[in-house]
């Protein structure tokens, strides 16, 4: 991908989270609104977003190719479990500290931040793998995650597993293998739904940094080792192996991406709601978001 369109479309997502930085020193965004939008991107948009990006009939993967990503995505996340617990102890984190630095490496923002990043720099084919990635994702962590943050005291929440997001992904992917189709007014409701998505998600993002203490968090040198291992390594190994098994273009570019998204939200609300001690991942959260701005701009431009 070009270097100098990823430069523009990722400064446009610099701007919208500069609007949102704003937004919240201005105290339009404060602690009792961004909860609110939260629920309507995740809820609402943000699923319309990945059915309406389906149902436009512009998806020209093949039924193999959808299936190679569905093995890359089971590929790439056993990886994520590997290195979750070989990255703790090739860095040295504390011991009570490692159960975070798990969570970290496995569970990647990549719905929340991956899928309005990828509508903005990726072409619609890579929808398709994100989506898959989603779905690995929530079940994933509302099996594995939810048991390995509470040290074994949480058990596995199906329920939780078919929220709406992953229940229109599945749609998705079902829209896809059948090629169905549908009236004009419901495509077009449902792209009026999901097109705020990118706004929203980032001036959110933005109102995060700007509430964060961020220039505390960057003198854990924990977490810049771990930002080169898992945000920088692993997306160069993982271009490396899909171009070697001479993956589609698109297909490399998305994984690139999905390997290189911030730390997730999702560990960080678990640990609140069940008592955990939160610093550790909210640190991971802040500086990581920060950090992926330069990362996935460099990274993306030479993919």
């Amino acid at each position: 991908m070009g270097s100098l369109v990823v430069i523009k479309q990722m400064s446009v997502i610099a701007i919208l989270v500069g609007i949102g930085i704003w937004l919240q020193k201005r105290k339009v965004l404060d602690e009792k609104s961004t909860p609110v939008i939260s629920r309507i991107i995740v809820d609402i948009c943000n699923p319309a977003l990945i059915v309406s990006t389906i149902m436009t009939g512009n998806i020209t993967v093949t039924h193999q190719d959808f299936l190679t990503g569905v093995g890359v995505s089971a590929a790439v996340y056993f990886l994520f479990i590997v290195l979750a617990y070989v990255i703790p102890l090739i860095i040295r984190v504390p011991k009570d500290e490692r159960k975070f630095y798990t969570m970290m490496t496995i569970y990647g923002n990549v719905g929340f931040l991956g899928i309005p990043v990828a509508r903005a720099i990726l072409p619609e084919n890579a929808m398709l793998y994100v989506i898959i990635c989603n779905v690995f994702y929530n079940l994933l962590f509302y099996t594995h995650g939810v048991i390995a943050l509470s040290s074994g005291k949480e058990k596995m929440n199906l329920k939780k597993v078919f929220s709406p997001g992953v229940l229109m992904s599945i749609l998705a992917l079902v829209i896809f293998w059948f090629d169905l189709r549908f009236p004009e007014p419901v495509v077009k409701t449902v792209e009026y739904i999901g097109a705020p998505t990118v706004f929203l998600s980032m001036i959110l993002l933005g109102a995060a940094v700007g509430r964060s203490r961020f220039f505390e968090a960057v003198k854990d040198l924990h977490l810049w080792f771990f930002i080169l291992i898992r945000m920088v390594a692993v997306p160069v190994i993982t271009v490396l192996a899909l171009s070697a098994i001479s993956a589609p273009q698109e297909m490399i570019r998305t994984f690139c991406l999905m390997c290189a998204v911030p730390v997730g939200n999702l560990p960080m609300i678990q640990a609140e709601k069940t008592g955990e001690r939160t610093d550790v991942l909210s640190r991971g959260i802040i500086v990581t978001t920060v950090f992926s701005f330069i990362s996935i701009t460099f990274l993306m431009s030479f993919v």
